[in-house]
């Protein structure tokens, strides 16, 4: 049976997979992965799976737990092939890649960790930005269930965490002036 778009067989199938996993920011579940590789009418969802198992077994993807990754083997074969792979599915992922690259990079730059203490637990936030580390923060939560709340709150708001720790400690310092 004969399909639309410019994937048509497992090959391509597989060139689309690697070529998403090496553009990834970081490893990606099964779902997200199948989603992004739906970028095509031509990808048939268990000739994907199909070559996504096969893709690991031969070395080229990585499971850790729930997510996939590329191996070097993966990449020097993604290198490769890629050229083959059309320049419209190429773009189409890029574009689908673009706002989970932002998210993934900003989880790896924002990180909030728990650790339970005889007196409490230990909230330890940390916040990096491409050139390394702004600031690291441990504080002492009385219980479990306010440590987790305060990781959450800083997760979700770094940057008025961090801006109102610098408000704080330089008092009539703004920082936009210096940006």
């Amino acid at each position: 049976m004969s399909r639309f778009g410019f994937i048509h067989d497992k090959l391509d199938t597989k060139l689309l997979v690697l070529y998403i996993a090496d553009r990834a920011a970081g490893p990606l579940s099964f779902d997200t992965l199948t989603d992004l590789a739906m970028c095509d009418e031509g990808v048939d969802y268990f000739q994907f799976a199909e070559a996504v198992a096969e893709l690991l077994e031969s070395g080229h993807l990585s499971q850790n737990e729930e997510h996939y990754a590329i191996t070097d083997k993966g990449r020097q074969a993604c290198a490769a092939g890629e050229s083959s792979l059309s320049p419209v599915i190429r773009r189409r992922c890029d574009q689908r890649l673009a706002p989970l690259n932002q998210a993934l990079k900003r989880s790896a730059q924002v990180r909030a960790e728990l650790r339970p203490q005889s007196g409490g637990t230990d909230v330890c936030l940390t916040m990096d930005d491409d050139k390394g580390r702004l600031f690291s923060l441990t504080l002492l939560a009385p219980s479990q269930s306010d440590a987790q709340q305060i990781a959450d709150q800083f997760l979700k708001h770094p940057d008025q965490v961090y801006n109102g720790i610098l408000k704080a400690l330089l008092p009539g310092h703004d920082r936009s002036e210096n940006q």
